[in-house]
């Protein structure tokens, strides 16, 4: 998806002599996870609730109210819309053909596992030791201690 954004980007950008891309790829990208998530609840300024299908374009919105130029969000929506089209829309609910998979180089450089997130403070399960035949539980037996100040 970054790739394929990137490039869209990259070419309406010299297309249009635009300076500075990282806006329309980060709404691009915006606008792909807002579409897979559309009923999400989400929250912008001052606590306005709506649904996360159209965050883009209050984005937009919210950037021509305050006076910004709304061709970078703009630019980046009609990318991610292209993107989602192409690649959810068009093959899955107009049965078309899909255009856009990943490259296998790219699966190849970076492999897609699954699994090996144990959790937070837990080691994974190749890192474990096995607990102690003593009972110790795999912990040191340190003594009893002695709090400060007893003697």
């Amino acid at each position: 998806m970054l790739l394929f954004n990137w490039i869209c980007i990259v070419i309406t950008g010299l297309a249009m002599d635009m300076q500075l891309l990282m806006i329309p790829l980060i709404m691009s990208v915006l606008y792909v996870w807002a579409q897979l998530n559309r009923d999400m609840i989400v929250s912008f300024w001052f606590g306005t609730r709506f649904k996360a299908c159209y965050l883009p374009w209050v984005i937009l919105g919210f950037n021509y109210i305050i006076g910004g130029s709304v061709i970078n969000e703009l630019i980046g929506n009609l990318v991610g819309h292209l993107y989602f089209f192409l690649m959810f829309r068009y093959p899955m609910d107009l049965g078309g053909r899909n255009f856009l998979s990943t490259p296998q180089f790219l699966y190849h450089w970076l492999p897609s596992r699954r699994g090996g997130v144990s959790g937070f403070g837990v080691p994974p399960a190749s890192m474990r030791r096995a607990a102690d035949p003593n009972g110790g539980g795999g912990r040191h037996n340190w003594g009893q201690g002695f709090r400060l100040g007893d003697q």
